[in-house]
């Protein structure tokens, strides 16, 4: 008889489907150990809840929708699908550069998007309000123009290729021209940012 061949043995006499996994994943065959089932309500009471589980608590997105990271990473890659098979099927571009630019912000750089309409900022980064300007493939240049008068202390330019691939680069707003106009300006120079 193998080493786990007492988990057959467990099937064969009644034992849950989660009993036999409990087994095997201990290894303890429960007729030969003094083996106690011990309430998972109890152990779960026992160790203070997860970083991940906390934030999911006290965080909430645009609108009180339930926000999540690795659903915002799958998200992004479906629009990202969605938007090459479109313009492979139709040679125009989706117009979602936008929402785009400001989901590939929360993943790579960890943005904490306001709630809708939210005007002079479009969320955190460490803290610091952020205004997110994206560059879509249809433009040839790497400037943006961002109001002068808006409340945000740094500008994240996003660049997508016409490959799909991002770039950005975050800038404090120090760092824009025209600080006396209407308009600020910041630019993402060729080869400056993050892939």
């Amino acid at each position: 008889m193998s080493d786990w061949d007492f988990l057959h043995d467990m099937h064969n006499e009644g034992y849950s489907s989660e009993q036999i996994a409990d087994a095997a994943a201990c290894g303890c065959n429960p007729w030969e150990v003094n083996y106690i089932d011990i309430d998972r309500e109890w152990v779960d009471s026992q160790f203070p809840a997860s970083a991940t589980d906390q934030a999911k608590k006290t965080f909430k997105s645009r609108d009180g929708f339930p926000y999540s990271t690795l659903e915002q990473v799958e998200i992004f890659h479906d629009l990202i699908e969605c938007a090459t098979r479109h313009f492979d099927n139709t040679g125009r571009y989706l117009q979602i550069w936008g929402e785009l630019g400001e989901i590939y912000a929360e993943i790579k750089f960890g943005l904490c998007r306001h709630g809708s309409h939210k005007e002079g900022s479009d969320g955190t980064i460490a803290g610091k309000l952020v205004e997110v300007k994206t560059i879509s493939p249809e433009k040839t240049n790497d400037h943006v123009l961002v109001k002068s008068q808006g409340n945000f202390e740094q500008l994240l330019i996003v660049r997508i290729d016409e490959q799909f691939q991002f770039s950005g680069k975050l800038f404090n707003r120090s760092e824009l021209k025209g600080g006396s106009g209407k308009f600020l300006r910041g630019q993402l120079k060729d080869g400056a940012g993050y892939a």
